[in-house]
């Protein structure tokens, strides 16, 4: 009796997409999923540190590290070596570790989950850590400073994918528990209605751009005019104004629902912006010192640009990791009104019937 309970416990019965038959599902690609989530962002903050201290040809072989096999490198030179080869062969340890999470995911979904759109998301997950991989390793092999801004560029879309792999999989997609968040059986009104899926893509499109402006700043070509460096760095600086107006509007109508699976990314969201902000200015001023717009403010006069400090090294990447944040809340809220959206239009034609 006792196995047989533990095995029930394992699994959990969600009502599968708009209506159909409920069927068991395993609680494993939920959780892998969400260890996938948990892995990538630290990986992120990693892979921004490497850039940030021009680590990332301290290891100038690869798939090895200085001939060894990646995992075989000696633990006491690694970890008692200089900081540079630290942070990149801990960067390729952590990209191993989240390719191996990525093989576990596959299998629990193909196994586990009867949908099998998610199976090919899973597939697609691996398929993009696979190709990360590779792509940094082409880095290091042909010391290209293109492909690092690339490389720079996918991360933050391959995190954004893990958290639709996570949203998916978790218990808010149920529709059950769509239509509870959305208020059907409380309100004699029913449901209020949904925001258009215009401004999360906005969003989501505008985000990824201030990825990409982000990263041609921070792997600024040599052959790049200091016309087209200021260009580019006013456009980031306006977007991000832009994004964070957007951001207030999204969470102001998010709100309006009453779907708290809606409002609280979309408040989140919010903070991650204006933090981001705060972020990007301690960046310039660490990189270039105080703008002009801020040369009244104490200490400016002063201010002496040096070599990175653990602190100064700490707020670059902060931002780099804070960006890819955004990008990734923004998805989700993205993905979480599309599906509240659809769920609903089935329910009221149901209803119809």
């Amino acid at each position: 009796m006792a196995s047989t309970t533990n095995h029930a416990s394992a699994y959990s019965t969600p009502e599968s997409d708009l209506g159909q038959a409920a069927v068991p599902q395993s609680r494993w690609p939920r959780r892998l999923a969400v260890a996938l989530v948990v892995l990538v962002w630290p990986l992120i903050w990693v892979g921004g540190l490497v850039t940030t201290y021009d680590a990332g040809m301290s290891v100038p072989d690869w798939p090895g590290t200085y001939g060894y096999n990646l995992f075989l490198y000696p633990l006491s030179t690694w970890l008692l070596g200089p900081f540079d080869l630290f942070i990149e062969h801990g960067h390729r340890l952590l990209g191993a570790l989240v390719g191996f999470v990525a093989i576990g995911f596959l299998i629990a979904s193909w196994r586990g989950d009867s949908r099998r759109w998610v199976t090919v998301l899973a597939g697609a997950v691996l398929l993009a850590v696979i190709g990360q991989g590779v792509l940094g390793g082409m880095r290091v092999t042909m010391s290209a400073r293109v492909l690092a801004m690339i490389h720079g560029c996918t991360g933050p879309a391959f995190f954004a994918l893990c958290v639709v792999a996570a949203c998916v999989t978790g218990n808010h997609w149920r529709r059950k528990s769509v239509l509870e968040a959305a208020g059907v059986g409380v309100s004699e009104a029913g449901p209020s209605q949904s925001p258009r899926m215009f401004l999360p893509i906005l969003m989501v499109a505008i985000a990824y751009l201030q990825i990409v402006l982000g990263a041609q700043l921070r792997h600024a070509l040599p052959t790049a005019s200091p016309g087209m460096f200021a260009h580019t760095a006013m456009t980031h600086a306006a977007t991000a104004i832009l994004f964070a107006f957007l951001a207030g509007v999204a969470w102001w109508r998010m709100r309006g629902c009453g779907d708290l699976t809606l409002s609280r990314p979309a408040a989140g969201l919010v903070c991650f912006v204006g933090v981001q902000i705060l972020l990007g200015v301690g960046t310039w001023i660490v990189n270039y010192g105080y703008p002009p717009i801020l040369e009244s403010l104490p200490g400016s006069a002063s201010y002496r640009l040096e070599s990175k400090n653990l602190l100064d090294a700490w707020i670059v990447t902060g931002h780099v990791a804070t960006g890819s944040l955004i990008l990734a809340v923004s998805t989700l809220l993205a993905v979480r009104l599309k599906r509240r959206r659809a769920v609903l239009a089935e329910w009221r034609s149901s209803r119809e019937l």
